[in-house]
């Protein structure tokens, strides 16, 4: 099929795909304005992302999950709708006033039951969920400080199990990943962070990884997604 004459671009191609594919979802975009009003970042999945988390959960039989980076809690209700009311998940956020957010929109959406937001820095959350020797997790959300993806990974493998679910977010930035970041600024240390988790994915040998790019209303990004062996 000859496209050269096509006028589509991706954010078109993603509204269409979310008209054909995604039910309305008044609530969703209710959390969504409620997270942008409150002043949190306009960094949350997209709806076809967002989607896409569900039915990986679903498809990896995931009924418990940890989320890294909750945000105003819209990929948390995703991950929450996807392991079902018998299914759980512990979501990790720094900032206390995303945590609110987050657990207003939870609530909101009916699945609050189902999701516990631990407050802190994410590296003490994870240490202290070694510490407690819970059962492992069937699937794992990697979508908070790029800097500290690499401690993220290697802390996921040691809390799940053979068959476990990697999935890490926004792995592509824009193609910068190719090059190493200046290290004396905020945006080469994320580069930098998201290299050495990529670095962790392909070298630990408890994993099997791989990326898929992505394009759309996010722009040109991707997801790094492994399985702990």
């Amino acid at each position: 099929m000859d496209t050269s004459a096509t006028s589509a671009n991706p954010v078109d191609v993603d509204k269409f795909l979310v008209e054909k594919l995604l039910a309305p979802e008044p609530e969703m975009a209710a959390a969504r304005r409620r997270a942008h009003e409150a002043g949190l970042p306009h960094i949350e999945v997209s709806e076809m992302q967002g989607k896409f988390l569900m039915l990986l959960t679903q498809i990896a039989g995931a009924k418990r999950v940890l989320e890294i980076g909750t945000l105003g809690g819209y990929s948390t209700t995703w991950l929450a709708r996807g392991v079902g009311p018998e299914g759980h998940v512990t979501t990790c956020e720094y900032e206390p006033l995303h945590a609110r957010v987050a657990a207003d929109n939870l609530a909101a959406s009916g699945v609050e039951d189902r999701v516990e937001i631990r407050i802190g820095a994410a590296l003490d959350t994870l240490d202290s969920l070694l510490a407690e020797d819970g059962e492992p997790f069937d699937l794992f959300f990697i979508d908070a400080d790029k800097e500290n993806n690499a401690h993220y990974i290697d802390l996921a493998i040691m809390l799940g199990r053979p068959g476990s679910v990697i999935v890490v977010d926004n792995v592509v930035r824009e193609g910068a990943v190719l090059e190493e970041g200046d290290p004396l600024t905020d945006a080469g240390r994320l580069v930098n962070g998201v290299r050495r988790g990529i670095d962790v994915l392909g070298s630990n040998p408890r994993v099997d990884a791989t990326a898929l790019q992505t394009v759309g209303v996010k722009g040109w990004d991707g997801f790094a997604v492994g399985i702990i062996r």
